[in-house]
């Protein structure tokens, strides 16, 4: 496989699309572990959703769903911490010269360290609330509202030099820490 399509739904409930994207996150990084894939689409197909994926989440659904009280102003700082941390790890997966290199490698264990991490707490305590406090309804009008940005992401793309703004924003609205 050269080319990796990012499914592009048109309407769903924000939790099962966020989940789906998920997955697809899931199924783009065992294409990155694999030596015998075409990993530099699969990295160009990983970073297009990410960065799309995490943009609608900030912009759309996290607001939203703390107006609801279905989550709280830490749950989503905190995910908005762990989405610059992903961003940081992607910006590293970006800058690696080739895919057949260690330091590639390195770049993808870091990347899913970070991401794996994302996805369980945010499954945990973002979307189960959210299935368990938000409406069918509303979670349909997000749903919409998250796939417009997520839309107008993929449908810009992303560029090294896009992942590196978010990254340099995210230091110096604090939601980086200085470990790395």
């Amino acid at each position: 496989m050269t080319s990796y399509t990012i499914p592009r739904p048109v309407s769903g409930d924000v939790v099962d699309l966020i989940l789906a994207d998920h997955r697809l996150f899931e199924e783009l990084m065992r294409e990155l572990r694999d030596s015998s894939s075409d990993r530099e689409a699969a990295r160009a197909a990983f970073a297009a959703v990410l960065v799309a994926h995490g943009e609608a989440e900030e912009q759309k659904v996290y607001p939203r769903l703390r107006r609801k009280e279905a989550i709280d102003a830490h749950e989503a700082e905190h995910g908005e911490e762990e989405h610059a941390e992903i961003n940081r790890a992607l910006l590293a997966l970006l800058e690696c010269a080739g895919t057949d290199t260690q330091k590639f490698d390195d770049a993808v264990e870091e990347m899913n360290e970070v991401l794996q991490h994302h996805l369980t707490e945010e499954e945990l305590t973002i979307l189960n609330p959210a299935r368990d406090e938000v409406s069918d309804q509303d979670r349909a009008d997000l749903g919409a509202a998250f796939l417009e940005i997520r839309g107008e992401h993929l449908d810009r793309g992303v560029t090294v030099d896009q992942v590196r703004e978010l990254v340099q924003q995210a230091e110096k609205d604090g939601l980086l820490d200085d470990e790395e």
